[in-house]
């Protein structure tokens, strides 16, 4: 079983390094071309379960990677909610609060790490109860969270994945200890 954890293409806010929780806006044209190059690589493979979050961004990604009809919204995958820190870059963050870090501070308004740590071990329980792989199309934050929750790292572990907009991840195990076989990865079919 290994579970494939795709974040989004890319937006307009991904390029200007806005932080884009619940804001709920399209790919870029850029954005939908990496999308589509995701397509060639997971038809090859079977998915007992693809799960998307309900946001649009997500959405068409998944189905522009041809997953879109068997996909089961899951609210749980939505990306941080980043409160007041809505649409601001982590300069203007740090203007007011300069050692600012998401993955132990949380957001004003927004969540805190262990309340995106409790989602993503609920989709993680979800994923590990199939039999047979499961994709997952979500987003940049949400997603170091549940890698580092994957290998049984704290929510904070999430920081030391760094996650580019369309690519494809894998998790899985070795021997029976969950592992990360791709992060970041490039897609080639």
């Amino acid at each position: 079983m290994n579970v494939f954890a795709i974040r989004h293409g890319e937006t307009a806010w991904s390029l200007s390094g806005q932080h884009t929780g619940t804001t709920d806006i399209p790919l870029t044209d850029n954005g939908r071309r990496l999308a589509d190059r995701l397509q060639p690589v997971l038809a090859k493979k079977r998915f007992a379960l693809v799960l998307v979050s309900p946001l649009r961004r997500a959405r068409e990604t998944c189905d522009l990677a041809g997953l879109g009809d068997v996909a089961v919204p899951d609210p749980d995958l939505a990306e941080w909610n980043y409160g007041a820190y809505e649409g601001l870059t982590p300069r203007q963050i740090c203007e007011t609060a300069p050692d600012w870090l998401i993955f132990r501070d949380g957001c004003p308004g927004g969540e805190m790490p262990e309340q995106v740590g409790a989602r993503v071990d609920r989709v993680i329980t979800r994923a590990r109860a199939v039999e047979g792989n499961v994709a997952l199309f979500a987003h940049g934050h949400v997603l170091r969270v549940l890698a580092a929750r994957w290998i049984g790292l704290p929510p904070s572990g999430g920081q030391h994945f760094l996650l580019n907009t369309g690519t494809l991840s894998v998790l899985g195990y070795y021997h029976d200890i969950p592992a990360v076989r791709i992060w970041n990865g490039p897609l080639v079919s």
